[in-house]
């Protein structure tokens, strides 16, 4: 089993969005047994909370429900628990790698490295635009999933 855990500052909004996204396409593609999904905060600000109400919405939008979500903190454990640590952006990497003590098998990526345009996922808690998160957090888990499939 591959297990993945997708890392944003909050983990109330890009995070869960990738999360329930592949878990999503996991399922389409019947390797939901295959695959185990998770996601975290870099910071402790949202422990506890649920995805913020326009994640939430733009997910249900594509018949993608986030219930039970409950926003943690990555740990240090986190690092060997999981094979991929997904960042959304440079931020984020920087803090995962400071959290983990650096990243000294590989395992640390951005999202967005699955596409065709490496960069970071459009962070909507300052732009307020969810659907180019939407864009850009389903073109990564697409991209991610045919890299886990097809190697």
């Amino acid at each position: 089993m591959k297990k993945i855990l997708f890392v944003c500052y909050g983990n109330i909004c890009r995070s869960p969005m990738a999360e329930f996204v592949m878990k999503k396409l996991a399922e389409d593609a019947g390797l939901s047994s295959e695959l185990r999904i998770d996601s975290a905060a870099t910071s402790r600000e949202e422990i506890g909370n649920p995805v913020y109400p326009q994640a939430k919405r733009k997910l249900a939008e594509h018949k993608i429900s986030c219930e039970g979500h409950a926003a943690r903190q990555m740990t240090k454990g986190d690092y060997d628990e999981y094979d991929l640590l997904i960042g959304m952006d440079g931020g984020n990497l920087r803090d995962m790698r400071r959290i983990c003590g650096g990243d000294p098998d590989g395992k640390i990526y951005l999202l967005l490295d699955y596409t065709s345009r490496p960069g970071d996922v459009a962070d909507p808690w300052y732009t307020g635009d969810f659907e180019a998160t939407w864009r850009d957090v389903s073109e990564g888990c697409r991209g991610l999933l045919k890299e886990l499939t097809e190697g």
